[in-house]
């Protein structure tokens, strides 16, 4: 047999190799994908307010929502377990909206203007006394945060002895995954346990949310598909956009919508800790 023909067999053999795996996938592809659109029943962002329920904590307890950006969630805190918060973000825009947001809640609740407030602050110089603290709350801020090591001193400063820190923060180990306006190494599992631990904070319980909090945001609002569209389209016309709202923005929003994919693909990780001073 020449080589010639050795060559045309191998080829033979794998064009017919290829034809019965696509043979058998047609035989199961509808009910593959008939499957596939059933849910796994992720869970959703009711898992951190869940965490803090099991806390047990008093009406009236002090809690900080640390990058607290336009107030839902102090809001939310201060709704669901009568808690005094102080939400705090270094962007004053941010504040003044969330402000907004309390004073319309606040007409069908009037209490809750009493319990809420907010103010321009930041993770490295927390407006609180020591020990002052029952609970930090701090969903996906401490990625962006310059000095990681500080604010987490900080968060150990504040908290009463048998204070809580609940933080919820994104980890991308891979440079390419990272949206540009994170800390290189504030997105490293190892570094940030580091840092809460030379702090004097103990985790607790460290929860991998993988790509459930994605998946549940897609099957409730579409958002993933949606940004996925953006990104398309950014990447298509980048003159077009960059031309309307600046190069800056067309970054910051080509970043975003990156973040909302790999985060339904889980590419990039989530971790829930829950923290106490050592």
């Amino acid at each position: 047999m020449t080589e010639t023909q050795d060559s045309t067999d191998l080829e033979r053999t794998a064009s017919e190799s290829l034809m019965q795996s696509y043979d058998a996938w047609e035989q199961v592809e509808d009910q593959v994908n008939e499957i596939l659109d059933q849910s796994l029943n992720p869970r959703g962002y009711d898992m951190l307010y869940d965490l803090v329920a099991e806390l047990g904590l008093p009406a009236g307890a002090r809690a900080l929502d640390v990058g607290c950006g336009r107030g839902p969630h102090a809001i939310h805190l201060a709704e669901s377990f009568q808690m005094k918060v102080l939400g705090i973000d270094p962007v004053p825009y941010a504040i003044e909206a969330a402000r907004k947001k309390l004073i319309e809640r606040a007409g069908s609740n009037p209490g809750l203007a009493e319990l809420v407030q907010f103010e321009v602050g930041w993770a490295e110089a927390l407006p609180a006394e020591d020990g002052s603290v029952d609970l930090i709350w701090c969903r996906d801020v401490l990625e962006l945060v310059p000095d990681l090591k500080a604010a987490y001193q900080e968060f150990h400063r504040v908290l009463k002895p048998d204070g809580w820190a609940l933080v919820y923060q994104m980890f991308a180990s891979d440079p390419e995954l990272r949206p540009p306006d994170v800390q290189a190494e504030n997105v490293e599992p190892e570094y940030a346990e580091a840092a809460m631990k030379a702090a004097g904070l103990q985790i607790e319980k460290c929860i991998e949310v993988g790509s459930e909090f994605g998946e549940y945001a897609q099957e409730q609002t579409g958002i993933a598909g949606r940004m996925l569209m953006h990104a398309a389209r950014l990447l298509r016309a980048p003159d077009r956009y960059i031309e309307q709202f600046g190069k800056d923005n067309y970054d910051i929003a080509l970043g975003d919508a990156y973040w909302h994919v790999y985060r339904l693909l889980g590419k990039i990780n989530y971790r829930i800790y829950l923290l106490r001073a050592s």
